[in-house]
């Protein structure tokens, strides 16, 4: 499909990428520059044929497509590299359209093109909220432990380990989500305040018909999330990550 790829950072997204491309051949050669040592030493194992790069310079000239996956504060000073060393061979086009939707078709993605301000309103809802939630209840989980002197860790269950997971996401990664994209995280932020407020009111004052409704339309998020295959319904207890 291409016949040079570079990947620019090879964390969990980048990493994952790299074994799509190498597994499904959608690229004649494959390189990758990656800063961190360990990653470069695990990178070497995945493929022998995988080209690791030092520096970002007149050697990338000749690259089909480049993939960035590092977080957003190291865009400005890696797109200023590209732009000075990479060789523009076309503008944006219908074919070119048509490729890059193979591409990531064949890396097991779903399609769909949307405006950057629609992105950053939907995303720091089904995104990024989810994540700052998770942040913030471990944030809770660990300052209650800290006050009662007790490790309650140990007792979490499928729920606060869950959440465990997400909130093991790349800090700076997401720093630079949450700075960037802070005026919609803010009024998501308001409005995810107000249903906890409500909810705590539904509690304390016993409102059981108006709390079973909410518990009850929440479930249905579930039921659309497994119809559009975005998840199944098979429980995952025990998971190793």
């Amino acid at each position: 499909m291409f016949k040079n790829i570079l990947i620019i950072g090879c964390g969990m997204i980048g990493s994952s990428i790299l074994r799509g491309v190498i597994s499904q051949k959608l690229s004649k050669k494959v390189y990758v520059y990656e800063k961190n040592i360990k990653y470069q030493k695990q990178i070497k194992k995945i493929n022998k044929k995988i080209i690791l790069i030092k520096k970002l310079d007149k050697k990338i000239k000749d690259m089909d497509l480049v993939i960035i996956s590092t977080p957003m504060s190291e865009y400005q000073k890696i797109i200023t590299k590209l732009n000075k060393n990479l060789k523009i061979k076309s503008k944006k086009n219908k074919l070119l359209e048509s490729k890059l939707s193979r591409f990531w078709k064949k890396l097991g993605s779903r399609i769909l093109f949307m405006q950057e301000q629609e992105h950053d309103k939907v995303f720091a809802v089904t995104s990024h909220l989810p994540h700052l939630v998770a942040y913030n209840l471990i944030k809770t989980a660990q300052d209650f432990q800290k006050t009662h002197k007790k490790n309650i860790i140990k007792y979490s269950a499928g729920g606060l380990r869950d959440f465990s997971r997400i909130a093991a996401s790349n800090e700076i990664m997401w720093r630079d989500v949450f700075f960037n994209n802070s005026k919609n995280i803010s009024l998501i932020i308001d409005l995810f305040i107000r249903n906890l407020k409500n909810f705590k009111m539904d509690i304390n004052k016993k409102r059981n018909s108006l709390l079973l409704d909410k518990l009850k339309k929440s479930k249905k998020a579930r039921q659309q999330i497994l119809l559009l295959k975005q998840d199944i319904s098979k429980p995952d207890f025990g998971r190793e990550n």
